[in-house]
């Protein structure tokens, strides 16, 4: 399992300056990785945040609680996600909000990626 990190402000704005006034589909933003998690941050600044991750199978993120709200979309795939111990399994098309300060972890069933998006307040 990964461990999640939210990343700073002004770390790789230029690859996020790219993306600003085009049109570009969130799936292809991240590709699969033989045996890891990948991601990419969309927006990051004092408001919030938008990333896009992929998980290749039987990979995830440990438990962890994050300050904020956190929306995860499911982009393609499927995968288990658990909130303070309750399962949900999730497929494509499917939103989930992580509560603030509530442990959460997620799990791929099959490779999939999704979208988080956490608002800062």
């Amino acid at each position: 399992m990964a461990e999640f990190k939210l990343e700073s402000p002004g770390k790789h704005d230029k690859n996020r300056e790219e993306l600003k006034g085009k049109v570009f589909s969130l799936p292809d933003l991240v590709n699969y990785q033989e045996g890891t998690v990948a991601s990419r941050m969309v927006i990051n600044n004092k408001a919030g945040s938008i990333s896009i991750f992929s998980f290749d199978e039987d990979e995830g993120l440990s438990e962890h609680t994050a300050p904020y709200d956190a929306v995860v979309t499911i982009l393609d795939g499927e995968c288990e996600v658990w909130i303070a111990g309750e399962t949900f399994q999730m497929k494509e098309g499917e939103t989930i909000i992580f509560p603030a300060n509530v442990p959460h972890a997620l799990s791929a069933i099959t490779k999939f990626k999704m979208t988080l998006v956490m608002i800062r307040g």
